[in-house]
């Protein structure tokens, strides 16, 4: 357990004073519904990006990133440089038109635009579930922070970062989620820096880290580069602790779920949304991926150097009662280790900031999808303004509850990153095929999109249910169907499976289906909605730092470089 000194607290008071004041602040101007869900479109694109990549800087990043990181070492980089950059260019330049351009109010109301009423409600309803599972996670990861830095009861950790997130959600709707998480993203750079510095110093730099990390890999029986190279090892699943081969490396991360979650989560989309013009909701993600190319460094590394200190020099990390690390641990007990008074507090600090902006984001989006897609939808139609905007409010009282109730949940896996990808696999995956067919092909129909995604969620459903990963009992790790027809190395080949399974299985339906079906959607009807029937967005006349084509181009050939320095 950690000691605070005085400074240490006098941080963490001030930065809860700050959020709950932006939150005061700003709640004179939250005047109607789509001021309190969509900050009334108003914010320049430096900002929305900034917000775009902090929404998704939560705890399953900071804390989960961190625990993969030691749990699987540098191939935790693919979840960037393979499983990021490449789809927030792709939604950059080809998807933000449709969304902004539809003047939708979500994701699942672009599927009702593009497709029909029933798809746009079964996506409001998984992707409501998903949310409220995402910010259970960030709840977890706080609540075990306190308890194992500050000797905090598990269950008043929980209430108190509920209370927080709903406290200056409640007041300022989105704006204030938004602000807070341009302040949270300054906090988690400043807070993690010195520790990485400091632990990077302390081994010996990279190249003692490397040397530290062979023992690592060696000693569980794996290639000496096995924890500090990221491609290398990809020839065989028996090769690499991540237990994946380059093909589901490839199409489960780097196309299904990457490109699921950043082109379809309205979790980030939001974000996009709310800028003040098509241009600059174009440029949010693009501006967001230079930062985010550059986190591996600050959230990987922690954990590669707490399993390197945890093999080389003894116990480091605690054990969970299996005997396994609890790598979810990896970074807390590194900022314990290394920080002094004062910088203790800031890092502290930044993982609060981390905690707030995964909970805030993933709260903001549930009540959006709540009150638009399925309340004003289905349960009360045609109410006023005033009216949806305190179901709003409500939407953010009673999502905080039950995510409340998912943090539990989470205490069955020793790394967050593992259940939120298991989550991916059955909400973005097959929703991904259905957005790509949806912009592309004009012939999508609404049958065919609404049996697809269903299709898509049971064949991510049975093929979870009849597979385990190694050293798993059945239950919530998989094997629920009596059956165990296959055992995969990890919890994360497990997901990557399990969501190319998804979104073949609705890429395939989607297809049949339409082709046997009748088109309800004229050309005109769809125009806006599919890429062949859209004009073309132009950079004619823009300044080359402003162009989505030109930064994206930049954004994957820097991408492009580091995954060959780390090959």
């Amino acid at each position: 357990m950690i000691r605070l000194g005085w400074v240490d607290y006098t941080v963490l008071l001030l930065y809860l004073a700050f959020v709950l004041g932006i939150g005061w602040v700003l709640r004179r101007f939250v005047r109607s519904s789509e001021d309190f869900f969509l900050s009334g479109r108003s914010i320049p694109a430096w900002i929305a990006g900034l917000a775009f990549i902090s929404a998704n800087l939560g705890a399953q990043e900071v804390i989960g990133m961190g625990a993969s990181g030691a749990k699987y070492g540098m191939m935790t980089s693919h979840f960037y440089w393979v499983g990021a950059i490449p789809a927030m260019v792709f939604v950059g330049i080809f998807m933000m038109p449709f969304y902004y351009g539809s003047r939708a109010r979500s994701v699942p109301e672009y599927l009702k635009l593009r497709f029909d009423e029933k798809t746009r409600g079964f996506n409001a309803m998984t992707f409501a579930v998903m949310t409220v599972f995402s910010s259970g996670i960030s709840m977890y990861a706080f609540a075990k922070l306190l308890e194992l830095l500050l000797g905090w009861n598990f269950h008043a950790s929980v209430l108190l970062s509920a209370v927080i997130v709903l406290g200056y959600i409640f007041l300022g709707g989105l704006t204030s989620a938004i602000y807070n998480e341009v302040l949270q993203f300054f906090l988690i750079v400043l807070g993690f820096l010195p520790l990485v510095l400091l632990g990077l110093k302390d081994v010996g730099g990279w190249a003692g880290l490397t040397a530290k990390l062979t023992t690592v890999a060696t000693n569980a029986g794996y290639p000496a580069g096995a924890w500090s190279e990221s491609w290398r090892h990809l020839d065989s699943a028996a090769a690499n602790p991540m237990g994946v081969e380059w093909f589901s490396m490839v199409m489960g991360l780097g196309f299904v779920l990457s490109f699921g979650y950043w082109c379809t989560d309205f979790l980030v989309v939001q974000r996009a949304m709310a800028a003040d013009s098509m241009a600059a909701a174009r440029r949010t993600p693009l501006l967001a991926a230079f930062p985010k190319m550059l986190f591996p460094f600050l959230v990987i590394l922690p954990g590669m150097l707490a399993i390197a200190l945890h093999v080389t020099r003894g116990t480091f990390l605690p054990l969970m009662s299996d005997g396994t690390p609890n790598y979810n641990l990896a970074v807390p007990v590194m900022l314990g280790h290394y920080l002094p008074s004062g910088l203790l507090g800031l890092g502290l600090t930044a993982l609060m900031a981390s905690f707030m902006s995964g909970m805030a984001g993933n709260v903001t989006a549930f009540n959006t999808v709540w009150t638009y897609d399925i309340y004003q939808s289905y349960l009360r139609p045609g109410r006023s303004d005033a009216h949806y905007l305190r179901m709003g409010q409500a939407a953010t009282v009673f999502g905080i509850i039950l995510s409340g109730a998912a943090a539990y949940a989470t205490t069955r896996f020793n790394n967050i990153m593992d259940m939120l990808q298991l989550v991916f696999a059955f909400v973005n995956a097959p929703l991904f095929a259905t957005f790509l067919l949806g912009m592309f092909w004009r012939r999508t129909t609404g049958h065919g999109a609404f049996f697809g995604l269903l299709t898509g969620t049971l064949a991510a459903a049975i093929q979870h249910g009849l597979t385990l990963p190694h050293g798993a009992t059945p239950g919530l790790k998989g094997g629920f169907l009596g059956a165990v027809v296959h055992t995969y190395p990890s919890e994360m080949a497990q997901n990557f499976w399990s969501a190319i399974f998804a979104w073949t299985a609705c890429f395939t339906t989607t297809i049949v289906i339409s082709l046997l079906t009748q088109r309800t959607k004229s050309d005109a009807d769809l125009k806006g909605l599919v890429y062949s029937l859209t004009p073309r967005q132009t950079d004619r006349g823009l300044p080359w730092y402003k162009a989505p084509v030109t930064l994206g181009i930049i954004a994957l050939g820097l991408t492009l470089v580091l995954n060959v320095i780390f090959w």
